[in-house]
């Protein structure tokens, strides 16, 4: 987060940018290349800081549609730069952004699944993998991501479960198995 602090004073968000990308590939070899990829483009700077930008004025959903558009930066990865950046601006209209990856949607897709068929719905699982795809999602689908995150996080805050309030931790439940639909 001090990195995108720093690039909140210089107004230079590239290195922002890499800082995020180096958490999440990791150690995957291939992280430098897509994140060099990704700002040679020419208006890669421009975007975003136009995505910081919307992130404070209008929200996480307009700051990934304008992300979106970058070559080469897939939800996963956009999700990744928008989380730190509403973490660490301190003024961010509506819902802080989330990651989004395959990882939770195959976990929320399984979770689809299983509930429409406790409630007879034998076609819940391929309407789960419709809209619970693997990649390629909308800002509509971040949208409604975002909707459905914050909300579980409030029933289960209301539950009296000792569950913390913070839709962060439910997403890294949901990522790292700690707690999941089977």
């Amino acid at each position: 987060m001090a990195a995108v602090r720093a690039a909140e004073q210089s107004d230079c968000w590239a290195e922002a940018f890499v800082a995020t990308q180096v958490w999440g590939y990791g150690v995957t070899g291939y992280g430098p290349y897509r994140t060099r990829q990704v700002l040679a483009q020419p208006r890669a700077e421009a975007v975003l800081a136009e995505a910081v930008s919307l992130l404070v004025d209008e929200g996480a959903v307009a700051a990934y549609e304008v992300l979106n558009t970058l070559d080469g930066l897939g939800p996963a990865f956009l999700t990744k730069f928008l989380y730190f950046a509403g973490q660490a601006l301190p003024d961010v209209k509506g819902p802080r952004p989330l990651i989004l990856d395959s990882v939770l949607a195959g976990v929320l897709r399984r979770h689809a699944t299983k509930v429409g068929r406790a409630v007879g719905y034998e076609w819940s699982e391929a309407i789960a993998k419709w809209i619970g795809r693997d990649s390629g999602w909308s800002s509509h689908r971040y949208d409604v991501y975002l909707r459905w995150m914050y909300a579980a996080n409030e029933r289960l805050a209301a539950a009296s479960i000792d569950w913390p309030a913070a839709p962060d931790v439910l997403e890294l439940a949901l990522f790292s198995a700690v707690w999941g639909p089977e």
